[in-house]
C-alpha cells in the first residue's frame, strides 16, 4: 500500500524501561541493530499497527506497555533504489512513519522474539535513549534523529524524569553505554518467575 508519493505507510516504535533505556534489536543474521518498525496494513490505524507490530517483533502484548507520546505527523525517508525490489522501482520511493514512545510496565523476560513464525531479532538489549546510530543503515539516520529528537521533549519534561534532553542531538552518533540484553540473561530473576523466552531463530528482515 503506497500513498500517491510512492510512500509506504509504517510505525516506529520507540520503548523505554524505567531507566529511560531504549529498546534496541539486533537484526537476524546481521550485525545492525535498530528499533521496532512495520508497515501499516489497510484498514488499521497507526496504533492498531503499533500493537501488531510490537507483538510480531517483541512479544509483547498491549497490557505490557503504556503509550508515552507519538510523533506529531509523518517522518519520510527515502530507499536507495538498489534496495528496492525490481517490480516496485519508478513507483516506490519509501517509508513514511508515525512513530511511538512507549513505556513498557512489564518484565523484561515478557519480550518474545520467537512471538512470531518469522523472528525480525535475534538478539535484544536496553541502551542510553541517545543511542549511537552509526549502528543503524545509513538511509535511516536522519528519521532516527528526528523520532528521538521529538519525543524526547515528551519523555524528559515530565514530573520525574531521570536525564535532560537538551542537547541530546548531538550525542545521537557518539557512543554511549550500551547494556548488553540477550533473551535468555535476565537482569534479576526476581525480574521473572520462571524461566524467560530463549533467543529467536533467523528470519526475515525488519520492514
Amino acid at each position: 500500500m503506497l500513498d500517491r508519493d510512492g510512500y509506504r505507510p509504517n510505525v516506529g516504535i520507540i520503548l523505554v524501561n524505567s531507566r529511560n533505556e531504549v529498546f534496541w534489536g539486533k537484526r537476524v543474521r546481521e550485525h545492525s541493530w535498530q528499533f521496532p518498525q512495520g508497515g501499516i496494513k489497510r484498514g488499521e490505524s497507526p496504533e492498531q499497527a503499533m500493537f501488531r507490530e510490537l507483538h510480531e517483533e517483541v512479544g509483547l502484548r498491549p497490557e505490557h506497555v503504556r503509550i508515552v507520546g507519538r510523533t506529531r505527523d509523518w517522518l519520510r525517508y527515502d530507499v536507495p533504489e538498489h534496495w528496492v525490489r525490481r517490480e516496485w522501482r519508478g513507483h516506490y520511493r519509501g517509508q513514511k512513519q508515525i512513530w511511538f514512545l512507549l513505556r513498557l510496565v512489564g518484565r523484561d523476560c515478557d519480550v518474545d522474539l520467537r512471538a512470531s513464525d518469522h523472528p525480525e531479532f535475534d538478539a535484544w538489549r536496553w541502551n542510553d535513549y541517545w543511542v549511537p546510530l552509526d549502528a543503524v543503515i545509513e538511509f535511516k539516520r536522519d528519521v532516527y534523529s528526528q523520532a528521538l529528537s521529538e519525543l524526547a521533549r515528551i519523555l524528559f519534561h515530565r514530573p520525574g524524569a531521570r536525564d535532560g534532553c537538551a542537547d541530546g542531538g548531538r550525542y545521537l552518533r557518539g557512543r554511549t553505554r550500551a547494556r548488553p540484553r540477550h533473551v535468555e540473561a535476565p537482569r534479576d530473576e526476581a525480574e521473572c518467575d520462571g524461566p524467560c523466552p530463549p533467543d529467536a531463530a533467523p528470519g526475515r528482515e525488519p520492514g
